[in-house]
């Protein structure tokens, strides 16, 4: 496959993260990698769309130094036709307005996004899980209002934890304790300048024995790993001083992921990192998911094995052209099979 891959920054890819693992992996099963920043995207004056990509054609000694190529950013570059891509591997977080409409303008013309880009448009906030009903997941409720929040809290009984509705690594989530009327009122403010309102959770008190992340891939669970606290702190997030540590995939994780599958799939989500507590979904992760290097490092298989799995199955994505990732092809057809832009 021609994978084009676009990241937040290559500078600071880190050998721990999924997307070195992954190239890691495509590399090593014969793919070639264009990687590309959102800047690197441009429309030329005859509606092309082309980046500006780090070329990695052949796989690096390890991961370590994949990572170290790909941060001093001294992989050769050209310009590449994304049409004649075979796949484009979205990788970044936030998701800038101005990217997301250049990768539905990529998607409309017949380039297969992982994640599709409607589908990240849909699900890309801690919202689209409140909506719905049918997943097992904390009482929650997405209000601007401390008033409401108030009244939600007041009804349930017990500490809440307030989340803002954008954002990752655990920045703006707090923990408000039962009858803290004023915790919960400036909780619910600061939230909000984040953008966006603020999402109201039930607190589990199975939260002290830790937090799972689990990888998703096309409808099936491939691996996870238990985020554990740091001291100190109820948060599970690694930015803010947990600790990775083994897990299983239980039975109540497949059930979790019979719930959710059937609303990324409709949504084109091929790759998503599910946020377990209690055997209930607190967060679905479809921007930049990560856990596949930790989840392949408490597992009894070899390195890379996990990176590996995940690869075949976006090939397979590929191969078979699944309608719900791959869209529509609209009447502009590449004319050549080279990456390259001419």
């Amino acid at each position: 496959m021609r994978v084009a891959v676009i990241v937040t920054s290559a500078r600071v890819v880190d050998a721990s993260w999924t997307t070195a693992h992954l190239i890691d992996a495509m590399t090593r099963l014969g793919h070639v990698v264009r990687l590309f920043e959102p800047t690197d995207f441009e429309v030329t004056s005859a509606g092309r769309l082309v980046a500006r990509a780090w070329c990695i054609d052949e796989p690096q000694a390890d991961v370590e130094a994949l990572s170290a190529l790909i941060k001093q950013q001294a992989a050769p570059r050209r310009y590449v036709e994304l049409s004649n891509i075979d796949l484009l591997l979205v990788r970044v977080n936030p998701m800038p307005g101005y990217l997301l409409q250049l990768l539905l303008m990529a998607a409309d013309q017949g380039v297969v996004c992982v994640n599709h880009p409607s589908g990240l448009a849909r699900t890309r906030g801690k919202s689209w899980l409140a909506s719905l009903a049918d997943v097992p997941r904390p009482p929650t409720v997405l209000t601007a209002s401390p008033a409401s929040a108030l009244t939600f809290a007041r009804q349930l009984g017990g500490p809440v934890v307030v989340k803002p509705t954008q954002g990752s690594g655990g920045r703006g989530v707090r923990l408000v304790a039962e009858g803290d009327e004023a915790g919960l009122e400036k909780a619910v403010i600061a939230a909000r300048t984040y953008g966006g309102q603020a999402i109201v959770q039930g607190y589990m008190p199975e939260a002290e024995a830790g937090e799972k992340r689990l990888f998703w891939v096309n409808g099936r669970l491939v691996g996870g790993y238990l985020r554990t606290r740091g001291e100190g702190e109820f948060r599970h997030n690694l930015k803010q001083g947990g600790q990775p540590a083994s897990c299983a995939v239980e039975a109540a994780d497949e059930a979790l992921c019979a719930a959710i599958s059937p609303h990324l799939l409709a949504n084109g989500i091929a790759v998503a990192g599910l946020d377990v507590i209690g055997g209930k979904l607190v967060e679905v992760n479809t921007l930049n998911p990560g856990g596949v290097h930790w989840a392949d490092h408490f597992s009894d298989a070899p390195p890379g094995t996990l990176a590996t799995v995940v690869v075949r199955a976006l090939e397979d994505i590929v191969a078979r052209g699944e309608g719900a990732v791959r869209p529509s092809v609209g009447a502009h057809q590449p004319q050549s099979r080279s990456d390259d832009a001419s």
